[in-house]
């Protein structure tokens, strides 16, 4: 069983920068994709990004296309999200998940099989 932990999140201010992490535990880490997604209140969860098991590929929603990069550390467990020239509209809880079953960077939140518990990022205006 894969247990997802985030953290990194906090309130910034418009155009500051912040980068998540997103640590795993169980699991061979290094087989599965893994995507960050984000959710704002009253609103859906939407997707944000995600990459690969070999990390060769990876898909962005184009609202953070340029502003946000996806990374991961195998050897660490461990998946990142640079966040820079952060907007207000960036505000919602970001949750990590693991794909074990597609190894395409897909988008779709019924592709992911296993979540972290969330961590919010408010950015201030």
């Amino acid at each position: 069983q894969v247990q997802l932990v985030e953290s990194g999140g906090g309130l910034v201010q418009t155009g500051d920068s912040l980068t998540l992490s997103c640590a795993a535990t169980g699991r061979t880490f290094g087989i599965y994709t893994m995507g960050w997604f984000r959710q704002a209140p009253g609103k859906e969860r939407e997707f944000v990004t995600a990459i690969t098991y070999n990390g060769r590929t990876t898909r962005y929603v184009d609202s953070v296309k340029g502003r946000f990069t996806i990374s991961r550390d195998n050897a660490k467990n461990t998946v990142y999200l640079q966040m820079n020239n952060l907007k207000p509209e960036d505000t919602a809880v970001y949750y990590c998940a693991a794909d074990f079953g597609t190894l395409i960077a897909t988008t779709s939140t019924s592709d992911y099989d296993t979540w972290g518990q969330g961590t919010q990022v408010t950015v201030s205006s």
